[in-house]
């Protein structure tokens, strides 16, 4: 039996162009869930992890409009109840999945914090944008206000707030899951982990941590559990079915099986799109220079069909 964790990107619960409901969600996580009911069918020992951009720009969203009545919660609040929410949905949804597949399993979401270092230089240099998009004048008012680091962006015509996104460090609850697969829960239980990238913490004192407004990429997140938790591949899902040189260019060329060292000079070219596949392919670089025997990139609907290597982008070490 192997074990995979796998990275589900933004897509999962929410179509482009879409409403961004709940029913939506649920319609979307039922159509991936199938998906992942297969891998446990080809006895795979499953771990996931999942984004939350959208979920936390929603709530941001209604911290403002509410703000007259109900108390704004701090961001790192809001990923932690993102958490919960997505998790559910897994849960809710891959569980009638499996049952429907006559497979024994549990499936368990875990509120999970991330350590981040208080001197990562993210903090002095904020690029991560959250939230909706403001005329000058408020994203001004919202700057004084709230201390808030605001840019333009010239694509959309309008002003976003950016947040750190600092490198994790540590997730607090890595000594409970590893105690768990070691007595074997794994082959029982299908654990929902590292949700966004984790709720990010700074540690105060010895044992003592503090929230943070942060957002730590969520595949950098998944390479580092992934690594610790020993797993033999990383499936990063998002919404290409495998990963492109030259993407949208006459000369495109879809990779199927690479080495690390390809990758790498594939990067240095600047192959990869820095808020799109570029993350991807680091995670994926640092879990297999971390051990880790292969990384998958690819779509839902090609998930089950990349393990087997028959579909998506394998990258391997070599």
């Amino acid at each position: 039996m192997g074990r995979t964790f796998v990275a589900l990107g933004g897509n999962a619960l929410q179509r482009a162009g879409g409403d961004g409901s709940f029913a939506e969600a649920t319609g979307q996580m039922r159509i991936v869930a199938r998906v992942l009911a297969e891998l446990v069918l080809q006895e795979e020992e499953l771990l996931l992890s999942h984004g939350n951009g959208p979920q936390v720009g929603a709530l941001l969203r209604q911290n403002e409009l509410a703000r007259r009545e109900v108390p704004p919660r701090p961001m790192f609040v809001l990923g932690a109840e993102t958490q919960g929410q997505i998790g559910y949905l897994v849960q809710q949804e891959l569980a009638a999945a499996l049952a429907r597949a006559k497979v024994p399993r549990v499936v368990v979401a875990l509120l999970t914090r991330v350590a981040v270092s208080p001197r990562d230089p993210a903090f002095r240099n904020p690029t991560k944008p959250v939230g909706a998009f403001y005329p000058e004048a408020e994203a001004n008012l919202l700057k004084k206000r709230e201390g808030w680091t605001m840019v333009h962006d010239r694509a959309r015509g309008g002003w976003r707030r950016v947040v750190p996104s600092p490198k994790p460090v540590e997730w607090l609850e890595r000594d409970a899951v590893l105690e768990w697969l070691t007595q074997g829960f794994g082959q029982r239980w299908v654990t929902v982990l590292g949700g966004g990238g984790g709720i990010p913490v700074v540690r105060r004192a010895p044992g003592v941590y503090e929230g943070v407004d942060a957002v730590i990429d969520k595949d950098l997140t998944a390479a580092l559990i992934a690594q610790e938790v020993r797993a033999d591949t990383l499936a990063i899902v998002t919404d290409v079915p495998a990963v492109a040189i030259g993407f949208h260019k006459p000369w495109e060329e879809w990779l199927r099986e690479v080495t690390v060292r390809e990758m790498e000079t594939y990067r240095r070219r600047g192959e990869f799109g820095e808020g799109s596949m570029a993350p991807k392919v680091d995670a994926a670089l640092e879990f297999l220079g971390h051990g880790g025997r292969r990384v998958i990139i690819t779509d839902p609907p090609s998930l089950a069909r990349a393990v087997r290597d028959e579909a998506g982008t394998r990258i391997v070490r070599g």
